[in-house]
């Protein structure tokens, strides 16, 4: 059987997204998954605090964190990647398909500072990749579809999976971000869900599901495959497809998604500063016509 690692969960309600602090029992050798950095969107204001109860956590572990791991370039929250770095010297890995979503985000925002090769993360990460922690190996899984450069990592009997599946009763992740593909989300999750019967399975979001009353992030591949409203056993790739686009086309962008992204292609940095050295995040606008 594989190790269990010690996993924190920290729930950040402002944007549904949970953070995991992921530890070898055996070394306290240490990661970070999707850390958050808190954003008020109306002010442009900024705060650590969901990441210092991370690190708070790591130190009553008494664990060294070596690694923080992006599953990708999020849309609903910033990254709260340089201070954990700075705090702790772990290094920031992100899938290296970060390369194909900095190319379509540069010409958006016309970052000319950022770069198409991922150069702002310390490392990028292919597809069946292993990095060390203590006794433990983080393997890396590659599952395009909700954008191209998704990944999961399965680390012991646990795989923290992105915005790739949710909950049972919740479904799956969008897949109408630039890059994103619907058939190609449906054998990501068929890829995932040929893990083991009893792996546990971590999500990034939860949103509660009509007729539950709390929030919820860890199921298993058993689960997942017999009860996932959107793609249990039995679902044709057809009718995901088919599924998907019609519920894709009735979401709205989500809230952040502009200050997200041009962020998180940056590692989680704010743009250079202007000449009176202050960052700006740019809103694209675009004037349709009655």
């Amino acid at each position: 059987m594989p190790t269990k690692p010690i996993i924190d969960a920290f729930f950040d309600e402002a944007t549904y997204t949970i953070t995991y602090l992921v530890t070898d029992p055996e070394t306290r050798r240490a990661a970070i998954v999707d850390p958050v950095l808190d954003y008020d969107h109306k002010s442009g204001k900024a705060s650590t605090a969901s990441a210092e109860r991370v690190l708070a956590k790591a130190a009553e572990r008494q664990a060294s964190i070596d690694w923080i791991l992006e599953t990708h370039a999020h849309a609903d929250h910033l990254t709260a990647a340089p201070l954990l770095k700075s705090r702790t010297g772990a290094r920031v890995v992100i899938g290296e398909h970060i390369r194909d979503v900095q190319k379509i985000f540069r010409k958006v925002f016309n970052a000319s500072d950022v770069s198409d090769d991922g150069r702002e993360f310390d490392r990028l990460v292919a597809d069946g990749e292993t990095l060390p922690l203590g006794n433990l190996a983080i393997e890396v899984m590659h599952l395009p579809g909700h954008t191209p450069a998704d990944v999961a990592y399965r680390i012991g009997d646990a795989v923290f999976v992105g915005d790739t599946i949710f909950m049972p009763d919740y479904g799956t992740a969008r897949a109408d971000f630039p890059g994103g593909d619907a058939a190609t989300l449906y054998r990501s999750i068929r890829r995932l869900l040929s893990l083991p019967a009893e792996t546990r399975l971590f999500m990034c979001h939860d949103y509660k599901a009509p007729g539950r009353d709390r929030y919820a992030w860890e199921t298993s591949v058993a689960d997942e495959r017999a009860r996932n409203v959107h793609v249990h056993d039995g679902v044709t790739e057809a009718e995901f497809v088919a599924m998907r686009k019609k519920r894709d086309d009735t979401l709205a962008a989500p809230v952040l998604l502009l200050p997200s992204v041009q962020v998180n292609i940056r590692a989680g940095h704010l743009p250079p500063p202007d000449d009176n050295g202050q960052s700006y995040l740019r809103i694209p606008v675009k004037l349709v016509t009655a």
